[in-house]
């Protein structure tokens, strides 16, 4: 019964935090639910709990899906579509580890979006508010 509350509690503090959080927080936040569900998914295949491991890929391929398919491809085209090829990558292999149940595939992936995450969390302030501003002036170009 208190494991329920604590859930309850959580989710209402990722709630708060994803209404008060900026773009790039936000990204961070995939980023890391998407490395928290891949390590879910490895204990699934450890203890052979394959229904539990096939939600826990489901959920980390489709915040993969939405990083890939958020990315500025006009902005930065040749990192941005480095990254796109990345994430289509590791959505497949999340594809194979699923198929497979294979431990090493999961790692894999997870080596593949650590450094992601890190340079992201990396970024500096004056970086951060330099690429807002940039996207405000188009949106309102565009207007």
């Amino acid at each position: 019964m208190a494991l329920k509350g604590i859930n309850a509690y959580k989710k209402g503090n990722l709630k708060q935090e994803i209404a008060q959080a900026d773009p790039h927080k936000l990204t961070l936040m995939l980023m890391q639910g998407a490395l928290d569900r891949m390590a879910y998914a490895k204990g699934c295949i450890e203890r052979k709990e394959y229904a539990e491991k096939a939600q826990h890929i489901g959920r980390c391929t489709a915040i993969l899906i939405n990083l890939r398919d958020t990315l500025d491809l006009t902005n930065n085209a040749e990192v941005a579509e480095n990254l796109f090829s990345l994430y289509d990558y590791m959505v497949q292999r999340l594809t194979d580890a699923t198929v497979q149940n294979n431990l090493q595939i999961m790692d894999e992936v997870i080596n593949l979006m650590l450094p992601i995450k890190t340079a992201w969390s990396q970024i500096p302030e004056e970086a951060k508010l330099d690429a807002y501003e940039t996207q405000r002036q188009k949106r309102q170009a565009v207007v």
